[in-house]
């Protein structure tokens, strides 16, 4: 089934080093993403109630953005990206999730990110 892509763009209070750390350090990740995180080079496995899936990093630009692609996925375009956007007027500080789902589940996928963001929030005060 087709997945279709989205975003959402959720504000927080906190520098944008924290939360870049938040996006890909095992310590940062199981603060709000998953119970548990290994990575090996650009392999990152993450473990929920006893459950584990694998995800590749494409791209990481150092204090701003991190993309994964689920094993799952390989030989797709789908991926999800964590993104750190600083308003230049405000300095207001936002994440940008971009991620893909199937139609009948996108509801449910947004509010999982929104569920896992006001985790990290709680995580780092922010």
């Amino acid at each position: 089934m087709e997945k279709i892509k989205f975003e959402l763009e959720i504000p927080v209070s906190t520098s944008p080093k924290v939360l870049f750390d938040c996006f890909v350090s095992p310590s940062g990740l199981s603060k709000w993403f998953a119970d548990d995180v290994n990575i090996k080079g650009d392999i990152y496995t993450f473990f929920w109630d006893g459950d584990e899936d694998v995800a590749r990093l494409l791209k990481s630009r150092k204090g701003n953005e991190v993309r994964f692609q689920w094993e799952e996925d390989e030989d797709t375009s789908y991926f999800f990206e964590m993104a750190i956007q600083i308003d230049e007027i405000t300095k207001d500080i936002a994440i940008i999730i971009t991620d893909f789902a199937e139609e009948d589940e996108l509801d449910e996928a947004k509010l999982l990110w929104e569920n896992n963001v006001d985790k990290l929030k709680r995580a780092i005060g922010g």
